[in-house]
Parts: structure tokens; C-alpha cells; sequence
């Protein structure tokens, strides 16, 4: 006999529950309490066509470290009349930090299941409507925009994705924007900076978070992206 279905986290949306074993996380972002659905088990997600094509894992899937500590950082910032992107939105936590904080937010992930749970996640927790967007940062769209603040979080797996984040910060910074990338130590993060020279930016480690994730301690970077006095933003 199967094992029965693991009851949905209350108030969980009946399309979620027909596609998903649900779960959720409990989070403290500044002053809000965040309950965030969230696949149950990301092993379950895995498609081998999907990494037989391109090597993807459902990283999205779960509430990491370095979401965390970012979102807590955007929510202590004023968003009224500010616009701000996110690259990589996973479930979502940074733009409904950022929505919170009264941004007018765009949620972007390469997967489209990460966005239902986006769009899920702000509706839950009442918050107003956070625009979501499919991008892949290898074909990024012409008509996204310039926005004052991009922010991504733990996206810097590997080498390749240095040069994909500096070149989608270059084209979506507006000239007096910046960019907020937080970082749990990888070695690709000095590959970023680098990549971030070459295009006119400049990235500067602003704060150092120590945590603490599945009782390992870690330390996690958060940088600010600008242009350079020698750079300008692209037209």
C-alpha cells in the first residue's frame, strides 16, 4: 500500500497541491514572520531531461542561507517609487522582502514552476502583487528595463555564471541604480568582481553575515554593484 499524500500546509492553493507534495519554511525577515510553500523534497523535482539539456538541478526549490540574509538587508531599505529586479527568485523571499519594503518587484527565474510559487507566496502573506517573469540569463530579454536596485542571491555555482551575472547587471542597472548579490563563499565570487571590472561595474563586499545552516557554520558575503566612475550604464 502507498504511503498516504503529507497533508499541505493550510491555506496552500489547490493547483500547487495537485502538482506538488508541499511544505513550508518559517522564516524572520525584519519585522515579518514569512510561512513560504515550498516543494516538499527538491530530489523529487529532479528531470534528468532537464540535465541532460543544460545540467539544470531545482536549486529553486528551497529557502537558502544567502536568500535569507539578503531578503533581511532589502527589508530595512525604502522601496516607495523604487523598482527592483531579482534574478533567480527561487520561492520568491527576496522580491516579497522587497514588496514589503514597498518596491515594485520583478520575480525572475528560468524555471516556471519557481514562479507559481513566487506569485503563491506573495498572496499568502498579503502582500502587493510581485510581477514574475521566465528568463534564462543566456538569451536575456531586450525589454526588461533598467531597474534601481538588481539583487540575486547564491548564484555564482560556477565559473559560467560570473560573466552571465555581470553581463545581466550591465544591462538592466539604470545609471544611478546598483546591484545586491549575496554570496555563502563560493569560489566563483572573485570571478564575478572580475567580470564585473570588465563591463564598467564595480563590486564591493559591504557586509560579512556569519550563520548557521543544517548546524554548519557559514559566513555569507553581500556585495553592491555599481557603475564605476569610468563606466556608464548602457543605453
Amino acid at each position: 500500500m502507498a504511503a498516504p499524500r503529507p497533508t499541505a500546509p493550510q491555506g496552500a492553493p489547490a493547483a500547487l497541491q495537485r502538482r506538488f507534495e508541499l511544505a513550508s519554511t518559517e522564516v524572520v525577515i525584519g519585522d515579518r514572520t514569512y510561512d513560504l510553500l515550498r516543494p516538499r523534497n527538491v530530489d523529487d523535482l529532479i528531470s534528468e531531461e532537464d540535465f541532460a539539456i543544460d545540467e539544470r538541478i531545482p536549486d529553486w526549490a528551497d529557502c537558502w542561507p544567502s536568500s535569507r540574509i539578503l531578503s533581511d538587508y532589502v527589508s530595512k531599505l525604502s522601496g516607495q517609487g523604487k523598482t527592483l529586479l531579482e534574478l533567480g527568485c527561487g520561492i520568491g523571499l527576496v522580491s516579497l522582502a522587497a514588496a514589503a519594503a514597498g518596491f515594485e518587484a520583478l520575480a525572475t527565474d528560468y524555471y516556471a514552476d519557481a514562479l507559481e510559487f513566487v506569485s503563491a507566496n506573495a498572496e499568502r502573506h498579503q502582500l502587493p502583487a510581485v510581477d514574475t517573469r521566465l528568463v534564462d540569463w543566456r538569451k536575456l530579454p531586450t525589454d526588461l528595463g533598467k531597474f534601481d536596485i538588481v539583487a540575486a542571491s547564491d548564484v555564482l555555482y560556477e565559473r559560467p555564471q560570473a560573466g552571465l551575472i555581470a553581463d545581466t547587471l550591465a544591462q538592466t542597472l539604470a545609471a544611478d541604480g546598483y546591484g545586491l548579490l549575496s554570496d555563502p563563499g563560493r569560489s566563483t565570487a572573485d570571478a564575478f568582481t572580475e567580470a564585473c571590472a570588465a563591463r564598467g561595474l564595480k563590486a564591493t563586499r559591504i557586509q560579512r553575515v556569519p550563520t548557521v545552516d543544517a548546524g554548519a557554520k557559514l559566513t555569507v558575503s553581500i556585495y553592491e554593484i555599481r557603475w564605476n566612475s569610468t563606466g556608464s550604464a548602457q543605453a
